[in-house]
């Protein structure tokens, strides 16, 4: 408004950096939102390295995508970059670079190269020990370090980036330092990050993702392979028909994709192995129900999202649900990028499928030889026949949920179990 006096009040860097350390990462997820800045850079391949030395541990996440001038880079070091985000780039607040990296170390240092032919390098650190004394946002230049210095040595061939992480204090504590505690915890999160970026970017791993080359990630040099949730080269799974939904945003609306996969149970998996490895970080009963998908990259990773309680007997149901970054808001896509909430109207429209999923994951997990309560004695043609009867149930059951409304299918099933309870038992209703 004309006249009116302002006044600028700029935050206390000391302050505000202390308060962003604990946004909610982890190292895995930290490490993952690094990866995603290497993929909206063109990358093609991601390399995460740790070291232990004694007190001066470090963290490489190089890349070799396109690197950044010295103007991109001093922006990228900026809280809260003034760049935009194009639809379905992985980047969203400009705080990620940030606030990942101080969510595990004190100090983040930057090596980038632009030039083919020329090794010619940016380097730009941030430093939470010089802020805190200086309580400004200053970005030092060229400063010098062994992790530095090897993080140069990986970009002599050819351009991209490396970040740095140094003075590791959230991910070894100064007792631990120099001890063989602290060799073994950084070595486990090694592991956990691999474990964790197979499931996060599986699609990009196994070039799925459309329009983007094949990404290849490794972690202190092993290459990962990708993680998929819904075990593709199972053929005794069950893929429901994806249904597409329509979510209005402020652009007009977006499509939000669901697909059902009933994965096999374990008698009927290709191996004791591959559903052992199925099984997921969380194991089965924690890995069942909804895989967010947010431009191809997995956000969250199982749960029900407030739809239905995790079950024993639905730990086969998995979903897909896939949106792009036009429905950010609309999903609450927190700054860590790795929870959501579903909006409103999603939630009333997944009821449905994901009830008709549960179902049909139930009847798998009963009519598996390892179920609870399945009879040792069992001869191979009861099992077949008890196998076909159940067959029949899941068909029943299937074109109940078709014709009619969730309240007329829960009455018809208790209509059936009260006039014919052993027939109803037979057929797995």
């Amino acid at each position: 408004m004309a006249g009116l006096r302002t006044l600028e009040v700029a935050p206390s860097a000391a302050r505000l950096t202390g308060s962003l350390r604990d946004i909610g990462y982890d190292f895995m997820t930290a490490i993952a939102d690094l990866a995603d800045n290497s993929i909206a850079a063109g990358a093609t391949r991601i390399n995460v390295f740790t070291q232990f030395v004694p007190h001066d541990s470090y963290v490489l996440i190089s890349d070799d995508g396109a690197g950044m001038s010295e103007r991109e880079l001093v922006e990228a070091l900026r809280f809260g970059t003034r760049r935009d985000y194009d639809k379905n780039e992985l980047g969203r607040f400009g705080l990620g670079l940030k606030t990942g990296s101080f969510s595990q170390c004190r100090r983040l240092t930057v090596v980038t190269r632009t030039a083919p032919t020329r090794a010619r390098f940016q380097v730009m650190t941030l430093d939470l020990n010089r802020i805190a004394q200086t309580d400004t946002w200053d970005i030092t230049v060229d400063e010098t370090s062994p992790a530095i210095e090897r993080a140069k040595d990986l970009l002599r061939e050819s351009p991209g980036t490396v970040v740095v992480w140094e003075d590791l204090d959230r991910v070894l504590p100064e007792r631990y330092a120099e001890t063989g505690w602290g060799r073994r915890r950084l070595s486990s999160l090694a592991s956990r990050t691999a474990d964790h970026l197979s499931m996060v970017f599986h699609r990009f791993l196994a070039s799925e993702v459309a329009g983007r080359n094949q990404v290849v990630i490794c972690v202190d040099d092993t290459k990962l392979e990708p993680w998929d949730p819904f075990a593709p080269g199972e053929r005794e799974r069950t893929v429901l028909p994806e249904q597409v939904f329509e979510v209005e945003n402020d652009g007009g609306s977006s499509e939000v994709r669901f697909r059902g996969v009933v994965l096999p149970a374990r008698d009927r998996f290709s191996s004791l192995e591959q559903f052992e490895r199925l099984s997921g970080p969380q194991k089965w009963n924690r890995q069942q129900g909804l895989y967010i998908y947010r431009a191809d990259r997995l956000v969250q990773h199982g749960g029900w999202s407030g739809l239905r309680g995790i079950d024993e007997h639905t730990k086969l149901a998995r979903a897909a649900l896939d949106f792009d970054t036009d429905l950010d808001e609309a999903f609450q896509i927190n700054v860590a990028k790795m929870h959501v909430e579903l909006p409103p109207v999603v939630r009333q429209m997944l009821e449905r499928p994901v009830h008709e999923l549960c179902v049909l994951a139930d009847d798998a997990y009963r009519r598996s030889a390892n179920a609870p309560g399945t009879p040792e004695g069992m001869t191979k043609a009861a099992r077949a026949s008890d196998t076909a009867l159940r067959d029949v149930g899941i068909a029943l059951k299937a074109a109940l949920l078709e014709d009619r409304s969730l309240e007329d299918f829960r009455s018809a099933l208790d209509l059936m179990r009260n006039r014919h309870p052993n027939l109803a038992k037979q057929l797995g209703l």
